[in-house]
């Protein structure tokens, strides 16, 4: 009895290593899916799939030996027109990287993005400061969402035309009796919790993903 057990337990191993969700994987829509690299060549999704465009995230990734022809043997058989590969670059990703990046031979789908630095010049140059960066890039990694980097959720304020009109014409003698009542209101008001931090955005992967929406609208894709 024990014996069956341990075959089938042999067999359907591989079926739920196989349906495992890769924690440095998530899906960006329309046909884009984002990779992020923690170590090279290591990180880099399998060469025998073909999921169409990527955006490949190698800010801040270490490398090995030989990371840098790995890098470009994958690079090679993923890139092309119809399905490209959005790199993300800045000055931490590792050194052999960059060196690729700076001195290959033009590859066809392949657009680098990222802040320039004195070592590499990317070929779309965000203007993103290295603290906002790394902030970025850690919020996915403490539970931020894909949706919640990308989409801001700032509510615009709007003023009504009539009530800034009624501001206007409002009786001057009654302003001593509004800043009597702000008076009375000011214990309350200091129990007011204080607005909550800022929304993180990632400004990087987020140029990436307009591009991307960019080509589909151009029918390049």
């Amino acid at each position: 009895m024990k014996q069956i057990l341990l075959v089938l337990l042999l067999c359907l191993a591989p079926r739920v290593l196989t349906g495992a969700t890769n924690p440095l994987e998530r899906d960006l829509g329309l046909g884009l899916t984002y990779f992020r690299v923690h170590d090279l060549p290591a990180d880099l999704p399998p060469a025998t799939t073909r999921p169409g465009a990527l955006v490949l995230d190698l800010r801040y990734a270490h490398d090995a030996d030989a990371a840098a022809s790995s890098l470009g043997g994958w690079l090679r058989i993923h890139c092309s027109k119809t399905t490209p590969v959005f790199v993300l670059l800045n000055a931490d990703t590792a050194p052999a990287a960059l060196a690729y990046f700076s001195d290959h031979e033009p590859v066809a789908g392949l657009i680098t993005l990222g802040p320039a630095s004195p070592t590499f010049l990317p070929d779309i140059a965000l203007t993103v400061s290295a603290k906002a960066d790394r902030v970025a890039y850690d919020a996915l990694d403490h539970g931020t969402t894909i949706d919640a980097l990308l989409h801001s959720t700032a509510v615009k304020v709007r003023h009504d035309e009539a009530s800034i009109a009624q501001e206007h014409t409002a009786n001057p003698s009654d302003e001593s009796a509004d800043s009597d009542t702000d008076l009375a209101d000011a214990p309350a008001a200091a129990n007011i919790s204080p607005p909550p931090p800022p929304q993180v955005i990632d400004y990087t992967l987020l140029r990436a993903v307009q591009l991307h929406r960019a080509l589909l609208a151009l029918k390049k894709l």
